[in-house]
């Protein structure tokens, strides 16, 4: 069956799938192997999206492989998706980027993983008035 609410996930690695450990591989944050490859099992598509490159990356890659979790796509949007500068972004088309680099620092993937899967995302507006209430006084 296909999940009509599936989302198309980001996810980098150093320091969000593993500790930080550059260009070692990090000791597995916690969950977060469960909590990706449950989302995946969902029909989220999950796409490795890191500054690894070459060897670094394959080894990455490798690891996530080895502790059973596949990619729908390795830093692009999509599989069959071919990289070229002059005419395109780096950036790539999802609807959810973890990292541990987000203003506010990486949620634990127990709460990541609640929020795709139960649709528990805040929209803009609660997020935009929120911030405002928070933040007003500072600039009066």
């Amino acid at each position: 069956m296909i999940n009509p609410n599936a989302k198309i996930i980001a996810v980098d690695f150093d320091g969000t799938i593993v500790e930080d450990a550059y260009p070692k591989i990090g000791k597995p944050m916690p969950f977060a192997f469960e909590a990706l490859k449950k989302l995946s099992a969902e029909g989220h598509r999950i796409i490795l999206w890191t500054y690894r490159y070459g060897k670094e990356l394959r080894d990455a890659v490798d690891f996530c492989e080895s502790n059973g979790l596949e990619f729908y796509a390795v830093n692009k949007s999509f599989p069959e998706e071919e990289f070229d500068r002059r005419k395109m972004s780096r950036k790539i088309n999802a609807d959810v980027f973890v990292d541990d680099r987000n203003f506010g620092g990486l949620k634990g993937w127990g709460e990541v993983y609640q929020e795709i899967s139960q649709g528990k995302e805040l929209s803009k507006k609660k997020t935009q008035q929120r911030s405002k209430n928070k933040w007003s006084k500072f600039f009066k």
